[in-house]
C-alpha cells in the first residue's frame, strides 16, 4: 500500500526537518519545499495528498500561495493545512478563507496534526481480487 504523501512548505529549515522526521516516523512520505516557487515545481513532479504550509514566508505569503494552489484546476482538490506562529483569530479566518482545510498554531500539537492529516487523506480502496 502506498504511503500517504505530504508536502511541507516552510522557509525555516529546522521546521521542515523536524516535521519531516516526525511525519516520516508516522508512515508518511514527505517532500519539503523552502518556498512557493519550489512548491509549484514539486507539485508537477510529486502530487501530495496534503500540503502543510507556513503563513510567513519570503516571496509570497502562505495565504496568497494557498489561493494560487486553489485557483489551479489541477491541484485545487489537494487539502492545505496552515502551520503558523500567528495564532490570532484574524489569521485563522484568512487561512480558511484562502481555502485551507485547517490551521494549526506553532508550537504544533503533533498528535493532533497527524490525526488531522489521516482524516484528510482518503484511504485507498482495497483491491478486489
Amino acid at each position: 500500500m502506498p504511503k500517504p504523501k505530504v508536502t511541507i512548505v516552510d522557509d525555516d529549515r529546522d521546521t521542515r526537518e523536524l516535521l519531516s522526521l516526525a511525519l516520516e516516523s508516522e508512515g508518511f512520505e514527505v517532500t519539503a519545499a523552502a518556498n512557493g516557487l519550489r512548491l509549484i515545481a514539486s507539485l508537477q513532479l510529486k502530487r501530495p495528498d496534503v500540503i502543510l504550509m507556513d503563513v510567513n514566508m519570503s516571496w509570497i505569503d502562505g495565504f496568497e500561495l494557498c489561493k494560487a494552489v486553489k485557483k489551479n484546476e489541477q491541484f485545487r482538490d489537494i487539502p492545505v493545512i496552515f502551520i503558523s506562529g500567528r495564532g490570532e483569530l484574524e489569521d485563522k479566518r484568512r487561512g480558511l478563507e484562502a481555502g485551507a482545510a485547517d490551521y494549526f498554531v506553532k508550537p504544533l500539537d503533533l498528535n493532533a496534526l497527524i490525526n488531522r492529516l489521516r482524516a484528510l487523506i482518503p484511504s485507498p480502496a482495497p483491491e478486489v481480487p
